[in-house]
């Protein structure tokens, strides 16, 4: 695999923009002449991080699509060397438990929304563990437990699986799936994966292949859940049977505890994937990047 330098782009010496100017800047990307429109690029490129705000702002009060869509791509392209270095440094920490995954998967949210604030994604986590916290506390029994989680994500707070739009990024951005409550299989896992922690409940990944699985310790006994369907209990067998129906020989590996860092290395290429059928090979590319350091250092 290529190499792939993490380059410095925090523009820490760039000059404060004007919101005239930012206005002036974005009516000239209408512009038909290509020059005049790698021109205003260049300049946002200049202007670097401190161009972000009012961008984000005028485009909270664009009412154009298409202008909000410009304004996205422009705040992307200014943006991502900083989460790219930001990803490199949580990297080096490692993604070796449940609450280092959450803080790797909501910087990758900041992939999708480079103005993603989250600390609000974490307090949403909280607020939603919060809620049942107390039930959660005066049930002896593990199974009982296990039971009120998933009656509580799948049935009264309603995610579920995505199965109309399958391969959008929406499904694979863990803020847009909490917001959206819809999802693909491991990011519902990672939702259910995130409140157990913060409730101190044994519910783990499992990177079955094809379809990402959750599992429920209790002592010596691991029970298989289906996120994607509801929180569905399975057995061992069933998903033998999965897996030989889509050509897959089981090995025990794939119905074990997955490592997190595998779990972040999948959800990168599931973004990757996501991208590629809406044919946008330059979010690929950039996500290429993230997946080689994931690679390389964990």
């Amino acid at each position: 695999m290529a190499s792939y330098c993490v380059c410095k782009q925090k523009n820490v010496m760039a000059e404060q923009p004007k919101r005239n100017e930012i206005e002036s800047l974005i009516y000239l990307l209408d512009d038909p002449d290509p020059e005049v429109q790698n021109g205003v690029r260049n300049r946002f490129q200049e202007l670097g991080e401190n161009a972000v705000p009012l961008l984000d702002q005028y485009r909270s009060e664009s009412i154009r699509e298409s202008e909000k869509s410009t304004i996205n791509e422009i705040i992307y392209s200014i943006t991502f060397g900083s989460i790219l270095d930001e990803f490199a440094e949580l990297i080096e920490q490692g993604v070796n438990n449940r609450r280092q995954l959450e803080d790797a998967l909501l910087l990758l949210s900041k992939f999708g929304n480079p103005t993603l604030r989250v600390e609000e994604y974490r307090k949403k986590l909280d607020k939603l563990s919060s809620q049942i916290g107390s039930e959660i506390a005066y049930t002896p029994s593990m199974t009982e437990k296990m039971q009120i989680m998933l009656q509580y994500v799948f049935r009264e707070l309603r995610f579920r699986g995505d199965a109309k739009d399958y391969h959008s990024a929406d499904n694979a951005y863990l803020d847009r799936v909490i917001d959206r409550r819809k999802g693909l299989p491991i990011m519902l896992s990672a939702v259910v994966m995130f409140l157990a922690r913060r409730l101190g409940l044994p519910f783990f990944g499992v990177n079955m292949p094809i379809h990402f699985m959750l599992m429920y310790k209790i002592h010596d006994r691991e029970i298989l859940i289906d996120p994607f369907d509801s929180g569905s209990i399975v057995t061992y067998n069933q998903c033998c049977y999965f897996l030989k129906k889509n050509g897959i020989e089981p090995r025990p590996k794939h119905l074990q505890k997955a490592d997190e860092s595998e779990t972040l290395k999948r959800c990168l290429r599931n973004l990757m994937n996501a991208y590629a059928k809406a044919k946008d090979q330059s979010r690929v590319k950039d996500l290429q990047q993230l997946l080689y350091i994931a690679e390389k250092s964990l």
